[in-house]
């Protein structure tokens, strides 16, 4: 096992802060000295069921700790869930049923290792010891922090300020966060920047219990693809790691430029050397940025599928995108329609390609629909159901209309 001086060097990579490098030095040193395993936390509450390379990243970090040989906790939030993360919220959070929470847990569960070795990591759920809380325990949780002290964060103090409303159950959240470290025994706990006053409350709480104060290491939030905000599914510009490899490497050839270093920073294991190397290609601006973010893509699709889908994903959008060809696979829609043919609003819906008849509106206004490669321009348009044909929107989604009399 590396020492400690080499463990937190490597560890450091990547973080946005840790409080302290001095106490998590003392642990590790400590931890070598007794055999005995740090116990690393990080809390996932499961608000979707997709989890995208941003969520990704303190995920890999909680690798980096297992093989160093110590125990980490993958915490699915199912009660905190029901709650929600008040963190960067200008308003009150929606809450989510038990139903969609227990259903969001599932797939995490089923994703997570696709990075973290299933043998070695423990995966817990917060319910299992805060649906048991009597009034009381609450009622003592919540006696060791103050209102004023709550109000200090930024997103509360701006809300209160405003006149918008905060609930009392979001005053909640952060301490039941930091109960979940109570419960853990959490030596070290990993988030996200928007995370950091959450861990230092549970420092806190932990003091309270009697317990050590655990070290807070906050992980920087990656850029979505849009290259304006942070990666979530809800602001559509994220790349789920279970998504197909074509879908991996056509977003991550999507985004802006200045993004290419952090997503190899954060999202992918290249070695420090290289990362060094690309960080100098970048600013002496020899590489064409192209070429690397075909690199960043491939990486990416082989890390979260395998080489040979990297290969095959970097081919076909070489063949699509250079020579306006089509993709290896094409999914099949049987379309049923009783007339001869179809507004072209209604096919992008009933194709799936469009959400609503606003959006596919708006597709078809921005030049964004082809049919067999030949752009529609007429949002009037009638489709002929007389044939099969390729419906493709942008430059990644194509489905192949197979009309059926009904």
């Amino acid at each position: 096992m590396p020492s400690p001086l080499e463990q937190l060097s490597e560890l450091k990579r990547g973080t946005d802060e840790i409080i302290s490098e001095e106490e998590l030095l003392k642990k590790l040193e400590h931890s070598l000295e007794t055999k005995r395993p740090l116990r690393i936390k990080a809390g996932f509450d499961p608000s979707c069921p997709d989890i995208h390379i941003g969520n990704a990243v303190p995920i890999r970090k909680l690798r980096q700790f297992q093989e160093f040989g110590h125990q980490i906790i993958f915490l699915i939030g199912d009660f905190t869930g029901m709650i929600g993360d008040p963190s960067q919220q200008s308003d009150v959070r929606k809450r989510l049923s038990r139903e969609e929470v227990k259903e969001n847990a599932e797939t995490y569960k089923e994703q997570i290792f696709k990075i973290l070795d299933p043998d070695k990591t423990v995966v817990d759920f917060n319910s299992r010891w805060c649906s048991p809380l009597k009034f009381e325990d609450v009622l003592e949780l919540a006696s060791m922090y103050t209102v004023a002290r709550l109000l200090e964060r930024d997103d509360f103090m701006g809300r209160y300020k405003s006149g918008k409303p905060i609930s009392m159950l979001e005053f909640l959240y952060p301490l039941v966060q930091g109960y979940d470290s109570v419960m853990l025994k959490a030596d070290v706990e990993l988030g996200g920047t928007d995370q950091k006053w959450n861990c230092l409350v549970a420092r806190e709480i932990q003091r309270g219990y009697g317990q050590e104060p655990e070290v807070v290491m906050t992980l920087p939030l990656l850029v979505g693809t849009d290259g304006a905000q942070k990666m979530s599914k809800s602001f559509g510009n994220y790349i789920g790691i279970s998504e197909p490899p074509r879908e991996i490497f056509g977003k991550t050839m999507s985004i802006p430029d200045e993004l290419i270093y952090s997503y190899f920073e954060l999202a992918t294991d290249i070695a420090a050397d290289e990362l060094e190397e690309i960080r100098g290609e970048i600013i002496a601006k020899i590489s064409n940025p192209k070429d690397l973010k075909i690199r960043l893509a491939e990486t990416l699709v082989a890390t979260y599928h395998s080489k040979e889908a990297a290969v095959a994903a970097r081919k076909e959008f070489q063949t699509v995108f250079k020579e306006n060809g089509l993709p290896d696979e094409i999914e099949t829609l049987k379309l049923k329609w009783d007339e001869k043919s179809i507004w072209i609003v209604k096919l992008l819906t009933e194709a799936g390609l469009a959400e609503s008849g606003g959006e596919a509106r708006r597709l078809v206004s921005q030049g964004g629909v082809y049919i067999d490669n030949a752009r529609i321009k007429d949002l009037n348009m009638m489709v002929a159901l007389d044939k099969d044909f390729i419906l493709k929107v942008g430059k990644r989604k194509f489905v192949r209309i197979s009309p059926v009399r009904k």
